[in-house]
């Protein structure tokens, strides 16, 4: 049985989506808070399991029988070091046989704050005891793609990325790893960087953009702090701007470049270009 943490999220339902291309559907679980929320799995044949982080009993029955898990890591950033701990624990009670856990590209070496809580964790899990292999997975260009339409509107991405590097993946690329290594042998001790093979900076995602979409589209340069106050007026939430803040400048460090091609290795195939999710994006504009 292989389990598959907050499988109702964007990165879960695409984990699910690449385990059934591999295995039964009735090997596959699916733990989330609200299992209404998964009717959909559930007729697929997927066993639902009704889970909680901050609920140790919902998890130990969650992870009952379960031979391989994923824990794809917390939204709630600042909280996940406990909610992560208690899946440790409850996986360790219930004798999970390898526990899969979704850290940040280059977690030990990363200028990211973000990075933190993903290093605690890891030590948590190495402290375990748990067989365990790491998915430290690097930037979803999906996370970019969603600036799109207001640099369209404004002629501008805005960023404090200076010309650091990005090497991002679609998240179905991330997903797809996942899947392959849940259902691989001989994984326990492993330890992936994750990222795409190509790597840009914003100022060629903004020349993508214009390319795309024959309007001229440059990129904008901002210190830290003038970054986030942009965020918050556009009605960010104030941690989510301070994460991607923060976030941008950690890529002008270098914490979101790599080369070793591990993911496009992984799943057998090249990771999805930017200028393809580019151009998808446009035209579903």
């Amino acid at each position: 049985m292989i389990l598959v943490t907050g499988a109702s999220g964007q990165l879960g339902r695409l984990v699910i989506d690449a385990l059934l291309k591999r295995v039964p559907a009735g090997d596959i679980a699916a733990a989330v808070r609200h299992p209404d929320k998964v009717a959909d799995l559930a007729a697929l044949g997927i066993e639902v399991r009704q889970a909680d982080y901050d609920d140790p009993a919902s998890l130990d029955a969650a992870f009952k029988g379960v031979d391989k898990l994923l824990l794809i890591s917390s939204s709630e950033v600042g909280r996940r070091v406990p909610q992560h701990r208690a899946v440790l624990e409850a996986a360790k009670r219930t004798g999970v046989g390898l526990l899969a856990y979704t850290s940040i590209l280059h977690a030990d070496t990363s200028p990211l704050p973000l990075a933190a809580e993903h290093i605690e964790t890891e030590q948590l899990l190495r402290a375990s005891g748990i067989p365990a292999v790491l998915l430290r997975n690097g930037w979803y260009t999906e996370n970019y793609l969603a600036s799109i339409p207001t640099a369209l509107e404004l002629g501008a991405v805005f960023g404090s990325a200076g010309e650091g590097r990005i090497s991002s993946a679609a998240r179905i690329d991330y997903a797809e790893a996942a899947a392959t290594v849940l259902t691989q042998g001989d994984q326990a001790g492993r330890v992936y960087e994750l990222a795409g093979d190509e790597s840009y900076s914003l100022t060629e995602f903004s020349a993508e953009i214009s390319r795309q979409s024959g309007k001229t589209v440059a990129y904008q340069h901002l210190p830290e702090e003038e970054y986030k106050a942009a965020l918050l007026k556009a009605g960010l939430p104030e941690a989510v701007a301070t994460l991607l803040a923060e976030s941008d400048v950690g890529a002008s460090k270098g914490g979101l470049f790599d080369d070793s091609h591990q993911l496009s290795q992984l799943i057998g195939r090249p990771t999805t270009p930017m200028a393809d999710m580019v151009a998808a994006s446009i035209n579903a504009d």
